[in-house]
């Protein structure tokens, strides 16, 4: 940027398994323009909406700088494919071939990756180097960030946690969503309190009942003990807790730090803070800018 000029823009994407949320986000942090239209179906129905949302937010091309796409499942920088079933089944798909296909440079992570970048930009983790945010909601995934550096692994899986083996004994359902998904995510919770949602287990579960209660208690208790081994595994300063099921935090969040307490390495749990996402349905869309702006150079000293 030379000296004088207007800050330019981001461009953030966040794709998920029902819906592609878009926003126009500034420098700083500040939502300018926002749309949203059901999950995308291909590479190029991505980027039809990019183009659409740019042209409909009234700022031209040459004012965004970058953009920041994050997606639900694995994806690899090395290769540039995506695996994201819920999307577009068990095949992979060539994602990275969007980056020729906007008039600016498109940089792209796993959606776990984008919530702990935007909490650590502009939330409860603000400004914080080793941080894990995990995710729980249909499926549960971790985005982790070492000495400040996003850790995604040689293909594009790392905090694929859901597959985290907390049981010794091995369950058929372990095989296809692995088990701690399988015992701690919003289906479990629904499964064991014998509701059609995990919302309404939670409902009832605040009204006494006492399957729904039980149920609650059982996810605590599984999420308790992956959260201890990622704080005794990564040592982070914070992990933060977010995703559909935390909707129910006031049945959970305190049942899951006694827990993690229980199981964690005690010199790293008493370094560590278990806290909710503050910045909610919002994490994806600004995680996503910060991946967009952490690609851009630094401006020169007093540019």
């Amino acid at each position: 940027m030379q000296p004088g000029s207007s800050p330019r823009h981001l461009l953030a994407l966040d794709l998920g398994g029902t819906k592609l949320a878009t926003a126009i986000v500034t420098p700083d942090g500040e939502i300018l323009h926002r749309g949203q239209v059901p999950a995308a179906g291909s590479p190029e129905s991505i980027s039809a909406e990019a183009h659409r949302q740019a042209a409909e937010s009234g700022i031209p091309w040459s004012g965004i700088a970058a953009a920041g796409l994050i997606v639900p499942g694995i994806y690899s920088p090395r290769t540039g494919m995506a695996w994201a079933p819920n999307l577009w089944g068990f095949g992979e798909v060539p994602l990275g071939a969007l980056q020729g296909s906007l008039p600016v440079p498109l940089h792209i992570a796993s959606d776990r990756s984008g919530y702990v970048l935007g909490e650590t930009w502009l939330g409860a983790a603000r400004g914080l180097r080793d941080v894990v945010f995990l995710s729980i909601g249909t499926g549960i995934g971790a985005g982790i960030l070492c000495g400040g550096q996003l850790v995604e692994g040689h293909g594009g899986v790392a905090g694929a946690v859901g597959w985290w083996s907390l049981s010794p004994v091995m369950k058929e359902a372990y095989r296809a969503a692995g088990c701690w998904e399988s015992e701690a995510a919003g289906p479990a919770v629904a499964r064991l309190s014998g509701c059609a949602t995990a919302e309404e287990a939670a409902s009832r579960a605040r009204s006494g009942d006492v399957a729904a209660r039980a149920a609650f208690d059982a996810a605590a208790r599984w999420i308790g003990a992956g959260v201890a081994n990622l704080i005794s595994v990564f040592n982070p300063e914070m992990v933060i807790l977010g995703g559909g099921l935390l909707r129910a935090a006031d049945l959970l969040l305190e049942p899951v730090r006694a827990a993690a307490a229980q199981w964690a390495q005690p010199v790293a749990f008493r370094q560590t803070r278990i806290e909710l996402t503050q910045l909610g349905e919002n994490a994806g869309l600004l995680g996503a800018a910060r991946l967009a702006l952490q690609s851009l150079p630094a401006p020169p000293p007093g540019g």
